[in-house]
């Protein structure tokens, strides 16, 4: 059972499950078994819980559902949190959670290989110093643990900052700038308006279902063809709330009486009388209802919190780049989330 190199490391036998993820997944197993009495090992690569809360969101971060459809098992938000808790509040929710279970995670532990021993039965997670054995793994390690960065042709000779949403914070480094925002999915959204309200200009433009472009020489030509694969922005952008209630909430509560296609046609039903026709503003609305295009692809529907106001009277630019002179894109903003 494992190699030589395997033999090298501190061995831990857990006689319980291994869980990997602090975050909000992680603790919520560890807190049920807990309450079970069943042992576990929870590794977590850095030196936080919710590290991805805690290290890799920007500022005005709220939660985009209300607080019940988000709280843990075993232990809700405190009544005095507001309906929409702040990233702070989500994260002193967390610390507390983790403390009212006792879940003592094993911090600076990243998994390195994980593999299951069948004449053992018996699964071996490696980190640096130890390998970990047990009969159960759970992996808690989130959909948005690793940032997705394109890879964009002549982006080198950009003179400007670049940052992924990952380390971007706060649009106050922006004032009275002009900044080219790519993705409109919730973050590029809700940067443009961070951006917007610190008085800078962004201009938004949306990748296709192509996610990244790799292998390709730095060159004007092979630039305006990366270029060719941005598009207008096609989403789904609906109202967080309908008639006082949670969109989502609504969704959920017809989808039990309802086939998915039919509930779609009511969300957008209202959603147009509420926020009107989209593509007068240059978002346009994919072919696949909102709720049917989560389930069988992942993408999410922009939840609005004011960027479509910003949109409408042109303090956030939807841009339909032009292949004539690609290379302005390098050249004409200051800065690149």
């Amino acid at each position: 059972m494992g190699s030589c190199k395997d033999q090298e490391k501190e061995v831990v036998h857990v006689h319980g499950p291994i869980i990997v993820g602090a975050g909000p997944s992680g603790l919520a197993v560890a807190a049920c078994l807990s309450e079970h009495k069943v042992p576990f090992v929870i590794l977590e690569r850095s030196s936080c819980i919710a590290s991805l809360w805690q290290n890799k969101t920007y500022d005005r971060l709220k939660l985009h559902l209300p607080k019940h459809f988000c709280e843990l098992p075993l232990k809700g938000f405190p009544h005095t949190f507001p309906k929409y808790p702040t990233k702070y509040q989500f994260i002193s929710y967390m610390e507390s959670y983790a403390d009212h279970f006792n879940i003592r995670p094993r911090f600076h532990q990243t998994v390195q290989n994980a593999q299951f021993d069948k004449p053992s039965k018996l699964w071996l997670v490696m980190t640096h110093d130890f390998l970990y054995v047990s009969h159960w793994l759970v992996v808690a390690t989130g959909e948005n643990a690793e940032p997705a960065l394109p890879r964009i042709p002549g982006i080198d000779s950009f003179r400007g900052p670049i940052a992924h949403t990952s380390v971007y914070k706060s649009g106050s480094g922006y004032k009275n700038q002009k900044v080219l925002v790519i993705g409109c999915g919730n973050s590029g959204m809700e940067v443009s308006l961070d951006l917007c309200r610190h008085n800078a200009t962004p201009h938004m433009v949306a990748r296709n279902t192509v996610s990244s472009i790799t292998s390709l020489p730095s060159t004007s030509s092979v630039f305006a063809d990366f270029v060719a694969r941005f598009k207008r922005c096609k989403v789904h952008v609906l109202p967080r709330e309908m008639f006082g209630f949670s969109t989502f909430g609504i969704a959920m509560a017809l989808h039990k009486w309802l086939p998915i296609k039919l509930v779609d046609k009511i969300l957008l039903l209202v959603t147009n009388l509420m926020l009107g026709n989209t593509n007068h503003y240059g978002i346009r609305r994919p072919k696949t209802g909102p709720i049917e295009l989560k389930l069988a692809t992942g993408k999410t529907p922009v939840l609005d919190v004011g960027q479509l106001a910003q949109i409408k009277c042109g303090n956030i630019k939807l841009r339909k780049l032009k292949l004539s002179n690609p290379i302005l894109l390098r050249l004409r903003f200051v800065g690149v989330v």
